[in-house]
């Protein structure tokens, strides 16, 4: 799975969990979102990982600055299964 296919999936979680979905590109950060806040941040995490059948290791999630980056993050996941 690339970064543009996750990217397609990735906006279908967050227009289900943001009450206004910002449309995602690989700049995109948290800090762009006025809603991205701590909670909903555990709501997307949570929802990520049971949409791609994966788990993150504790940390590396902070680790990514921007979706593009979490996109990739989430390759590297799906590779390991």
């Amino acid at each position: 799975m690339n970064q543009t296919e996750i990217l397609l999936k990735l906006q279908t979680i967050f227009n289900d969990i943001f009450l206004e979905p910002p449309t995602l590109s690989p700049e995109l950060t948290a800090k762009e979102v006025p809603e991205w806040d701590s909670l909903l941040h555990i709501s997307l995490l949570l929802a990520v990982e049971k949409a791609f059948d994966i788990r993150f290791r504790v940390g590396e999630v902070e680790g990514t600055k921007s979706v593009g980056e979490f996109a990739d993050l989430i390759a590297r996941r799906i590779t390991e299964k």
